[in-house]
C-alpha cells in the first residue's frame, strides 16, 4: 500500500501570523520553513510514502527538498490562493493525478516533533477506513486526514474542525496526545512547549534564544 501526503505551506508574508505578537516577521518566517522542513524530513522518512505533494507558492521551495533516490520525491504545485482548504483540495487532485491508486494523506507543516514511525502508526490505522482523521492535542483542531483510492470529502480545516471533519464522515483515530503528530504550533505558548523538536527547528530555536 503506497500513500501520497499533501502538505500546504502558506509562505512568506503571512507564515504563522498567530506569533506575531512574540516573533517578528523574519523570526515567524524561519521558524515557519524550519517546522515544515522537519515534518517533510519526517514524511519522506516513512516507508509507505511514495511521494510527497507540497501546496505552495513560496519562492525557492524546491531547493530544500533536494530529490534523492532512498527518498520519496517532492512535488510542488503553486497554491491557487483560494485559502487553506482550497490549497488542500488542489493538492489531493495533484497527488491523484500522480497516482490514482495511492491512499491521499493531508498533513499540517507545523509539526516539528513528527516521528517518522508516528506517522506510519497513524497511516496504518488510517487504511482501514474510507476517511481517517487525527486530532490536535486539544482536540478541537485537526493534524492529519486520510483518504482511501476514490475517496473525496471537502477538506475542513479551521475553527472547530475536529467536529467538522467528523461531521463530514472522517473516523477519529486514537493517538496518543504526546504524539508529534498531534502537537502543532499555533500561539507562542506552543512554541515554548515544543519538546522533541527537529534538527531544522532545534537549529532555529537556538538562533533565537541566543539574540535574546
Amino acid at each position: 500500500m503506497s500513500w501520497r501526503v499533501v502538505i500546504p505551506f502558506k509562505g512568506a508574508p503571512s507564515s504563522k501570523s498567530r506569533l506575531a505578537v512574540r516573533f517578528d516577521d523574519l523570526a515567524r518566517h524561519a521558524l515557519a520553513l524550519a517546522f515544515l522542513q522537519d515534518v517533510v524530513a519526517a514524511v519522506r522518512a516513512t516507508p509507505e510514502v511514495a511521494g510527497v505533494t507540497l501546496v505552495s507558492s513560496e519562492p525557492g521551495l524546491g531547493a530544500l527538498f533536494a530529490d534523492a533516490p532512498d527518498l520519496a520525491p517532492v512535488a510542488i504545485t503553486p497554491d491557487p490562493r483560494h485559502g487553506l482548504n482550497g490549497a488542500i483540495a488542489h493538492g489531493i487532485r495533484a497527488a491523484r493525478a500522480a497516482d490514482s491508486s495511492a491512499h491521499v494523506a493531508v498533513l499540517l507543516g507545523d509539526l516539528p516533533e513528527l516521528a517518522a514511525g508516528e506517522l506510519a502508526d497513524a497511516l496504518g490505522a488510517a487504511a482501514r477506513h474510507p476517511l481517517a482523521t487525527v486530532t490536535d492535542a486539544a482536540g478541537t483542531g485537526t493534524s492529519l486526514i486520510t483518504l482511501a483510492p476514490g475517496e473525496f470529502a471537502e477538506p475542513q480545516f479551521g475553527a472547530s474542525s475536529a467536529a467538522a471533519h467528523a461531521a463530514a464522515g472522517f473516523v477519529r483515530l486514537d493517538v496518543a496526545a504526546e504524539s508529534g503528530l498531534r502537537r502543532d504550533v499555533d500561539a507562542p505558548d506552543d512554541v515554548d512547549r515544543i519538546e522533541r523538536p527537529g534538527r531544522h527547528t532545534a537549529a532555529v530555536l537556538s538562533g533565537l534564544n541566543a539574540g535574546l
